[in-house]
């Protein structure tokens, strides 16, 4: 695997930590490029990366969390917390809804275009909390009913993550850190601003070669739709943690993984939170952002685990590509 893996990287000049692991055996984990190419950094197996919209898994579970708790109910309207709030939002939409991507809500943050546009409609400096978010949030009209269709929606996860801190009391990133990262075991898992970046955090770059960075693409803290930042170690113990039942019940896992929706565009399935192969048990993490790419997959029947995760937007795909067909995914 290891020369599979080493060949393509070389090619297509991978940023970032690939590992392999088996049954609790680590059979690859390596570091390739630069986590700072002004200086010439370079990336460890211990650098954090950022994760773009793999955070969505850690916030429905933290979501999750407080159903278990019982903060809230997965049938609990968005309405019930947000008041008089983005009206936009229908009556009905729940919380359910937003996890499985099918509250029919209108989305701030468009999926099509150049992954490297400015496409932010405020300047990213004003997003440091969840609740900042709302004129951003707002204004956006319905797009189909409650309970319709699925339809991936970025809004919807920073809907999910104001709904828990209004519900909770406590700001959402003390949210993900204390009801999943924690009990996950996940050490060097945490949301970092970006203008203050600590010094094992990769920049992200928008190209494959160039020091021209995301700084000014992504919110500079964040919220439930992306931005955590974690390392490789951190996401091999998120799926051990998982479905052992250490961060939500393994009945509650069972519910996040099973299919909700088909999404036959991307040739795959949606439950609560994970994404789903269209056939076989294979669930996973995956972000795509300007200066990001990810992915992490654990498939239970074969005790196979996965992660790729890169610094540039996008390095991580001709390594998750050879993965799959090597490890028959």
């Amino acid at each position: 695997m290891g020369d599979g893996v080493d060949g393509v990287a070389e090619r297509a000049r991978f940023s970032g930590v690939v590992r392999v692991d088996r049954a609790g055996v680590t059979e690859f984990c390596t570091a390739y490029g630069y986590a700072d190419r002004a200086h010439e950094i370079l990336n460890t197996v211990e650098t954090q990366f950022a994760t773009a919209s793999g955070t969505k898994s850690l916030t429905a579970l933290a979501v999750m969390s407080l159903v278990e708790q019982g903060t809230f109910e997965l049938g609990t309207t968005a309405r019930s917390l947000l008041g008089k709030d983005l009206p936009l939002i229908a009556d009905d939409v729940t919380i359910e809804q937003l996890l499985a991507h099918r509250s029919g809500i209108g989305d701030y943050f468009p999926e099509d275009g150049d992954i490297t546009d400015y496409v932010m409609p405020v300047s990213v400096h004003e997003l440091a909390t969840t609740e900042q978010f709302l004129p951003v949030l707002d204004g956006h009209e319905t797009v189909s009913p409650a309970g319709e269709r699925f339809a991936y929606n970025n809004g919807g996860y920073v809907v999910l993550a104001l709904l828990a801190e209004r519900a909770s009391g406590i700001n959402f990133q003390q949210l993900a850190r204390t009801l999943v990262c924690e009990p996950a075991g996940m050490v060097d898992t945490a949301f970092l601003r970006s203008d203050e970046l600590p010094g094992r955090a990769a920049l992200g770059y928008l190209a494959v070669d160039g020091l021209r960075t995301n700084v000014f693409h992504l919110p500079v803290l964040g919220s439930g739709d992306g931005g955590i930042y974690t390392t490789a170690a951190d996401l091999s113990a998120f799926w051990d943690a998982l479905f052992a039942g250490r961060i939500v019940s393994q009945e509650h896992v069972a519910e996040m993984v099973r299919p909700r929706s088909d999404w036959p565009e991307e040739s795959r399935r949606y439950g609560l939170g994970f994404h789903l192969r269209a056939t076989g048990d294979g669930v996973w993490l995956e972000g795509y952002d300007a200066g990001v790419s990810f992915a992490s997959l654990h498939k239970p029947s074969s005790s196979i685990t996965y992660t790729v995760i890169s610094n540039w937007s996008d390095g991580a795909w001709p390594i998750i590509k050879v993965l799959n067909d090597q490890l028959g995914i």
